[in-house]
């Protein structure tokens, strides 16, 4: 299925020829690039996206709030993208069309569509933006932000680790009686 054969009251039915590339089509994946981290949401048409928002904020707080990353819960809004983009700046960016195939686009509006408005849980590395607009795309939610994340966590902790052990070796060295 062509990806502008949406037939959602989201998405036009009309390919754009003229739009430029980059333009976002009904589906895409937006990346919006916060100052500490990047916010994903789905494209669904006619200016709007899907996205997480924080529980306990403002519509308008939550567009670019650090806060978000640390919530436990998230509230699936539907959005301008120019509003929830702000000051910041974002691209297209279907970077695992690779590896998954999307979904058919009228499948993806109308999953998109049963959500809005609804509360799910938010994990930062397990269920974050990113994997939110993944399973809705691709079916499986995927984040190479949070895989990231999870590496640097790891190899913070083995640095620990071998500072640690490092430490009681050196103590003990120190402790020995010659």
């Amino acid at each position: 299925m062509d990806r502008n054969s949406a037939t959602s009251t989201m998405a036009s039915n009309d390919p754009n020829p003229f739009d430029p590339p980059g333009t976002p089509q009904p589906g895409d994946l937006i990346e919006i690039f916060r100052p500490a981290y990047q916010h994903w949401a789905l494209y669904l048409g006619d200016g709007y996206i899907i996205n997480l928002t924080p529980v306990d904020e403002s519509q308008a707080a939550a567009i670019s709030s650090v806060k978000s990353v640390f919530s436990r819960k998230a509230v699936v809004r539907m959005q301008l993208l120019k509003e929830v983009v702000g000051d910041d700046s974002y691209r297209v960016n279907n970077k695992y069309d690779d590896d998954h195939t999307p979904l058919p686009v009228d499948d993806i509006i109308q999953r998109s569509q049963d959500l809005i408005g609804q509360e799910v849980s938010y994990d930062l590395l397990g269920s974050n933006c990113e994997h939110f607009v993944t399973l809705l795309r691709y079916g499986e939610g995927v984040s190479e932000q949070a895989t990231r994340a999870i590496g640097a966590i790891s190899l913070v902790t083995a640095a620990a680790s071998a500072f640690s052990v490092l430490g009681l070796i050196n103590t003990r060295s120190r402790n020995r009686p010659f």
